[in-house]
């Protein structure tokens, strides 16, 4: 079944902190929120993927663990998201067999969304549609047109990702998508609540008109 949410939270280094920015996903209904912290020390992430275990315990809201099965497994997460140089799916799989877990891949073109279709996940990342700093080495810009042929192809969930924010919204939805993350429009924000609501809200008027 493919979902239609809206706006999925990526949490990495968030200027409001990572707490209050998942308090505030939790209160504004969001439904996937990942956690994302690179090139921290794994008891760091462990101790951050519990506090935000414990604020997500219990809602609607699902606990995505970004990359790392054994963290996402050890704080029951809701689910993982793998790169495509992470870990297999089926190895994910195998490694938490338990029911009722999401697990997400990125995909950066065409041919590996259909390599990631074949796997059977729950979701794809689908991006960078526009360019983006919050990865070291960004992956090629994937652009609308590309986002489009995917979105229309995809037989799974699909989340539009990279360099989305307000002003280009709009133009991501109009080629088809109806999930997408904004890293840096809701990270980067002092008042993460207010900056989901706006894109939410934007989400809503353009699938009110569709």
């Amino acid at each position: 079944m493919i979902e239609q949410f809206g706006l999925y939270v990526i949490l990495t280094d968030p200027a409001a902190g990572y707490e209050t920015c998942a308090r505030a996903a939790v209160d504004e209904g969001i439904r996937y929120l990942q956690l994302r912290m690179k090139n921290q020390p794994c008891n760091t992430v462990l101790v951050m993927a519990e506090k935000i275990r414990a604020i997500t315990l219990d809602t609607p809201t699902r606990f995505i663990m970004n990359d790392d099965v054994e963290i996402a497994a050890a704080v029951d997460a809701d689910g993982v998201h793998l790169g495509q140089n992470d870990l297999p799916l089926d190895a994910a799989k195998t490694q938490w067999p338990l029911p009722g877990k999401y697990f997400g891949l990125s995909t950066h073109s065409l041919e590996q969304a259909r390599a990631a279709w074949a796997l059977e996940p729950d979701y794809i990342g689908v991006g960078p549609v526009f360019p983006t700093p919050t990865k070291a080495i960004p992956d090629p810009v994937l652009g609308l047109e590309n986002l489009a042929a995917i979105v229309r192809q995809s037989p799974v969930t699909s989340v539009a990702i990279g360099g989305i924010d307000e002003r280009n919204l709009p133009l991501v939805l109009e080629k088809g998508a109806v999930n997408f993350s904004a890293v840096r429009a809701v990270g980067g924000s002092t008042e993460p609540a207010r900056a989901m609501r706006r894109l939410m809200d934007i989400w809503r008027a353009f699938s009110q008109e569709r």
